[in-house]
């Protein structure tokens, strides 16, 4: 038992513990929670490690470690024990991402060490919805994308990743991670598309984080050539369908503050704002 405040790597048996901090903020936490309920807490199977922050031997908040540095219900102590432990071995991942109050706080612990970053979004509203919306009707020629469709649809998610974030998934690893992750998407049902005549994506968008409380919805996108069309509300509402009827009861994204027509199209859709995200892009 630990009996003082202190953080340390969780292991496999601390499962049961870490899905109760989780479960705490099922929307905000569902990146995480969904990998953790399908990976459990082994490192080689997470992609990554779970700190664990304990207060008088009680877990009360987490931080993954992985490809992304994620605070979950991280109190101020906890992250200022984070960001010790992050200094201490030093930048592995891509981005620092999270709920924006304990975001900011690790990133001004981190900045003078890992700085400068390529990009800092400090305003990134999470929205949510748990209802279809009255007045706009799902586009019927949205679809699940098909397996045998990689080629279809993988040229626009590389095309919505690198506007997005500013650099090409391709680059690297030459995109294999990367197109795994879109191909376990499309096989698991939860990648969606409006395709033209000639097999041309007109919009998309995937489920991508999904538990039994809640799902992400991401990498929302329309062609540059159908903007301004009116593509994108219908086609949220299509794949807002799809995630409350088949994958949870309540579905979430998070959007940057400057985009304007996205959210304009969200709230369309029924979305309403429930907090902040921040992102730091390296």
């Amino acid at each position: 038992m630990l009996t003082q405040t202190t953080t340390r790597v969780l292991e496999p048996d601390d499962l049961h513990a870490a899905l109760a901090v989780l479960d705490r903020e099922p929307v905000a936490n569902a990146f995480v929670a969904a990998r953790v309920r399908v990976a459990g807490l082994d490192p080689w199977r997470l992609g990554g490690e779970m700190w664990g922050w304990y207060e008088d031997g009680v877990l009360t908040s987490l931080c993954y470690a992985g490809a992304n540095l994620v605070p979950i219900c991280a109190t101020p102590r906890a992250v200022r024990a984070f960001a010790d432990r992050a200094r201490r071995a030093g930048r592995r991942c891509s981005s620092i991402v999270g709920p924006a109050e304990p975001t900011a706080a690790l990133w001004r612990l981190l900045e003078p060490h890992w700085g400068p970053a390529r990009d800092v979004r400090p305003r990134q509203p999470l929205m949510v919805t748990d209802r279809m919306p009255d007045d706009v009707e799902p586009d019927p020629l949205v679809r699940r994308i098909r397996k045998d469709e990689m080629e279809t649809i993988l040229p626009a998610c590389v095309a919505m990743f690198t506007e997005e974030v500013g650099v090409s998934p391709l680059a690297g690893d030459g995109g294999l991670l990367y197109q795994a992750r879109v191909a376990e998407l499309v096989a698991t049902g939860r990648s969606f598309a409006r395709v033209d005549e000639e097999g041309r994506v007109v919009f998309k968008a995937e489920i991508g984080a999904a538990t039994p409380q809640a799902c992400q919805i991401q990498g929302v996108w329309v062609a540059p050539e159908y903007r301004g069309r009116g593509h994108a509300a219908p086609g949220m509402a299509a794949v807002l369908r799809y995630a409350l009827r088949d994958v949870a009861p309540v579905a979430s994204l998070y959007v940057n503050d400057f985009n304007t027509p996205a959210r304009a199209a969200y709230r369309r859709v029924g979305f309403r704002e429930a907090g902040t995200f921040m992102s730091v892009l390296f």
